[in-house]
């Protein structure tokens, strides 16, 4: 840019421009999208933007975009085109008296992009972990390296019960779909390296929490999924880690609802008998 450090402050984010880069910072206010406050800030390189537009706005506003390259954002790959336009983390939007203004910064812009087409890896740095949210029917966590599934026994399924609690390290992992808990049958699912896509209903996948109202909202499950995805990405194929040994009323409480899934028959004596050895094996 021509002077470093210039700021363009629009409604619940600043753009502060940079020689290499587009330094975004996001409002925390009460009133600022509850994705935006997740976000913080994020830095994109210019060699992540594939172009600039200005269009007019609602209600006497102006509105400065840039255009991710494909594959350059974890976040925007794995919203895969489902965030609603109001939490686009790349639009800026303005009173429209600053039209002129923003003009010159997305002209300035322009000239100094030269990259286009897809992007061979992210150039924008994912969410930071540990992260963690709670779904309808199960509570996923992500440290880093490895994504745990812990299930709920109010909302979660007789076949992931029967299945028990998930880990997955990012290393048996080929990629995540999130679809967005505004719509139905929102839901966020691991994809395994060998399996691919399953044909399972998330309900049904012990590699797949499901959101409902209030549980998984964009603001925690899509930074997740990005999160997830990013490390997929840069990781290889390794040794799941193990998992740590189970507090022991945590146990004892599994081994109690199975019995009252085999009571109801939606358990077999042979399914029975096998779970409940492995969940006190785990002690």
């Amino acid at each position: 840019m021509s002077r470093m450090g210039d700021v363009l402050a629009g409604f619940h984010a600043a753009w502060e421009f940079e020689s290499d880069s587009v330094l975004i910072r996001y409002e925390r206010g009460i009133r600022a999208p509850k994705l935006f406050q997740a976000l913080g800030e994020r830095r994109v390189p210019l060699e992540a933007i594939a172009g600039v537009t200005l269009t007019r706005g609602k209600r006497g506003t102006v509105v400065l975009r840039v255009e991710p390259r494909p594959g350059a954002d974890p976040l925007m790959e794995a919203a895969a085109g489902q965030l609603k336009e109001n939490v686009d983390p790349y639009r800026l939007v303005l009173p429209a008296d600053r039209e002129v203004l923003a003009e010159y910064y997305a002209d300035e812009l322009r000239t100094l992009l030269t990259e286009s087409g897809p992007a061979d890896r992210f150039l924008v740095k994912p969410p930071e972990g540990p992260l963690s949210f709670k779904a309808y029917d199960g509570k996923a966590t992500f440290d880093g390296r490895t994504v745990n599934f812990r299930w709920f026994w109010t909302g979660a399924s007789s076949a992931k019960w029967k299945a028990g609690d998930q880990s997955f390290s990012v290393g048996e992992l080929n990629g995540v779909e999130w679809r967005s808990p505004e719509v139905f049958e929102g839901h966020l699912r691991l994809l395994s390296r060998d399996a691919g896509v399953p044909g399972a209903q998330a309900d049904q996948d012990p590699a797949a929490v499901v959101f409902g109202l209030g549980y998984g909202p964009v603001h925690e499950s899509l930074p997740f999924a990005a999160a997830v995805l990013a490390a997929v990405r840069t990781s290889s194929p390794v040794a799941a880690v193990p998992a740590s040994r189970r507090d022991p009323a945590d146990i004892a409480e599994r081994i109690r609802h199975l019995g009252e899934l085999h009571q109801a028959g939606l358990v077999t004596d042979e399914e029975f008998s096998v779970k409940k050895a492995e969940l006190l094996s785990e002690l």
